[in-house]
C-alpha cells in the first residue's frame, strides 16, 4: 500500500525557507518540490484550466515516480453543475494526458450549494476514460446516502475523505481499491497545523480502511505558513513508525 503524501500546489511564497533554499528560483520550485515528495495535487487547474503544453512541461520536469493529481477545473463542477459533462470532460483528459504516465486521480470537488443527484454524479463518471481514478469530494449533506455510495462503487472511484479541523466532514466510505484524503485545516497551534493525534488517528483509519496494497493518496491543502509542509512531514513520519509504506517525503533536517 504505497502512502502518498504531498500539499495541494507548491508555489506558495511563505515556503521560500521552509521547504524552498532561498537562493532556489521561483521558476526551479516544481523540481525542488519533487526532489522532497512524491505526488502533488495540481489545485490550480481548478482555476483555470492549463493547456496541454503546460501539463507536457511538468512531466519533463518530475522524476519518472513522480505522481500529479489534478483538480478539475470548475467549469465542470460549479459552472455546470455536472450537467452536459461530455465536453468539458473530453477537454480536460485531453490536456492532462500530457503529464503521461505522471498523471494520478482527478478530484471533483463538488460546491457546497449542489444538493444530491446521483445519476447526474454517475452521467459524469460515465465520461471519464475507463481506468481513470477519479476522487468526489461531495459538500452538501443531502449526498450521505445509499444511492452516493452504490454511484462512487459501480464507477470505482473513491470517496474524498476531507478533513476540516482535525475531524472528517464526510463518511468514510471505502467507495475503491484506493483511495484520497484531504486536509484542509487543523486545530494546533500554531493554525492550521495539525496536532500529533489527529495525524496519529487519521492513520489509524487509513490502515483499517485499507489494509492491503491499496494506493493511498494523501493532500494537505493548509497551506498558510508553510503548515502543510510539515504537517506532511509529520505524516509521514508516524506513517511509516506504524508500518505503513510511505513514498518519499522530506527529512526534517530539510525543513526549516
Amino acid at each position: 500500500m504505497p502512502l502518498f503524501i504531498g500539499t495541494s500546489g507548491w508555489q506558495y511564497r511563505d515556503w521560500r525557507g521552509v521547504l524552498y533554499p532561498p537562493e532556489v528560483p521561483v521558476r526551479r520550485w516544481l523540481e525542488e518540490y519533487a526532489a522532497h515528495f512524491a505526488t502533488v495535487e495540481l489545485n490550480n487547474a481548478f482555476y483555470r484550466l492549463p493547456s496541454r503544453g503546460n501539463f507536457e512541461s511538468w512531466r519533463g520536469r518530475v522524476p519518472a515516480d513522480f505522481v500529479i493529481a489534478v483538480k478539475a477545473s470548475r467549469y465542470l463542477t460549479h459552472g455546470r453543475r455536472l450537467k452536459d459533462p461530455a465536453e468539458p470532460v473530453r477537454r480536460l483528459m485531453t490536456h492532462a494526458a500530457g503529464l503521461g504516465g505522471r498523471l494520478g486521480p482527478v478530484l471533483l470537488q463538488l460546491p457546497p450549494t449542489l444538493r444530491a443527484d446521483p445519476a447526474l454524479l454517475d452521467a459524469c463518471l460515465a465520461c471519464f476514460p475507463p481506468g481513470t481514478r477519479v476522487a468526489v469530494e461531495p459538500r452538501h449533506d443531502s449526498w450521505w446516502t445509499r444511492e452516493t455510495r452504490e454511484v462512487l462503487r459501480s464507477r470505482r472511484a473513491a470517496l474524498c475523505w476531507a478533513d476540516v479541523q482535525g475531524r472528517p466532514v464526510s463518511p468514510l466510505w471505502p467507495t475503491a481499491d484506493w483511495a484520497y484524503v484531504r486536509f484542509h485545516e487543523g486545530r494546533a497551534a500554531p493554525r492550521p497545523r495539525y496536532g500529533r493525534r489527529a495525524l496519529e488517528t487519521w492513520i489509524d483509519r487509513i490502515a483499517t480502511a485499507y489494509p492491503g496494497k491499496a494506493d493511498v493518496y494523501t493532500y494537505f491543502n493548509n497551506d498558510p505558513g508553510g503548515a502543510a509542509v510539515r504537517d506532511a512531514v509529520a505524516f509521514g513520519r508516524a506513517a511509516a513508525r506504524a508500518g505503513l509504506p510511505v513514498a518519499r517525503t522530506p527529512e526534517p533536517s530539510t525543513v526549516g
